[in-house]
């Protein structure tokens, strides 16, 4: 007898369930855990890195981002413009207050300048060894994807815990997979599957 697959909505229910089930202390060092590997790509100076302002339960990108602020890269937050567009990115740095966008994330001013990442740090639900995602179903994400593609090249690194990850996610064709996933315990590469 085959199992059924699981669909995206299952597959995110339970993943986010196992990582919500992960105590603040055991998030916050697998935060500083992932900050301390190697990060997979040269960081030069001037660098863009977008990162996000974590949510829920969401393994918190800020060590990471200090980190690389410290080798000379220049940072950015994600800023939701509206439900069916990709996002755009503005310059932060931790010295600047951040402000609740329009679905209460925390993000940079309107004043802030525009940035284009180099670098996208990606939140996910759940993630597979061939690099696929799941989000939170908006579609944000995807769609900036392809907005920046068309602009230049980029790399996507999905953060997540480990406890996020499933054998295999069902894609759909406007999927877009990650160049790399970075947890607690791992930096895993998809670039060469």
């Amino acid at each position: 007898m085959t199992l059924p697959i699981p669909t995206k909505a299952e597959l995110r229910t339970a993943a986010l369930a196992r990582r919500s089930a992960l105590g603040a202390v055991d998030r916050d060092a697998a935060a500083r855990a992932l900050a301390g590997h190697g990060f997979p790509l040269p960081v030069v100076p001037g660098v863009v890195v977008a990162g996000y302002s974590p949510i829920r339960s969401e393994i918190d990108p800020v060590p990471l981002m200090q980190a690389l602020a410290a080798q000379g890269a220049r940072l950015a937050l994600p800023v939701i413009v509206a439900r069916d567009a990709p996002l755009l990115f503005r310059a932060w740095d931790a010295a600047h207050a951040l402000v609740a966008g329009s679905l209460g994330i925390l993000e940079p001013p309107p004043d802030a300048p525009p940035a284009i990442p180099d670098i996208l740090l990606v939140p996910l639900a759940v993630f597979d060894r061939a690099g696929h995602r799941i989000g939170y179903g908006a579609g944000h994400y995807d769609r900036t994807f392809a907005q920046l593609r068309a602009i230049k090249p980029f790399t996507a690194i999905g953060l997540a815990f480990d406890a996020q990850e499933v054998e295999s996610i069902p894609m759909q064709p406007h999927d877009v997979a990650l160049d790399f996933v970075l947890t607690e315990t791992r930096v895993i590469d998809f670039r060469s599957s």
